[in-house]
């Protein structure tokens, strides 16, 4: 039985993930346990760096930088986009769906409605922010 978290374990664990003030964004420790596949894209790449090595029954708590986590905001993902092209009576701060030209689909968040253009945001939403991530692993599949 593996013991040792690898790159491509299947994992069950608690997590959290709070902001650096302690405002829990996710938690699981007060749930049902996850069972992620690491390197399936489930996790970000960053969180699942940490979990390798660590071995089951431990717990540990990684603070991570804004570009350790989920990564700085670039201005370059905020786009505007004419209203027309999106939902009927979508408002500001709604999170909308995108299909893009070859299929894959892509989440951003209106920002403001201005001249019939609307500023969506496709950054993470927890781009920018130091997080704490805590983890404990409960084992390896």
């Amino acid at each position: 039985m593996q013991t040792i978290v690898q790159a491509d374990s299947l994992v069950t664990l608690n997590f959290r993930i709070a902001l650096k003030n302690g405002t829990p964004i996710i938690s699981t420790f007060e749930s049902t346990p996850a069972t992620l596949k690491l390197g399936s894209g489930e996790l970000s790449a960053n969180l699942e760096r940490c979990l390798t090595g660590i071995t089951v029954g431990s717990r540990h708590v990684f603070p991570l930088d804004a570009e350790q986590a989920f990564g700085v905001r670039r201005q370059e993902l905020m786009e505007k986009v004419p209203v027309s092209d999106l939902p009927e009576g979508v408002e500001v701060g709604t999170l909308v769906e995108f299909t893009t030209d070859d299929g894959g689909k892509h989440a951003g968040l209106v920002g403001e409605i201005t001249e019939g253009l609307a500023l969506v945001d496709f950054n993470h939403p927890l781009a920018g922010h130091k997080i704490t991530f805590e983890v404990e692993v409960i084992g390896i599949l």
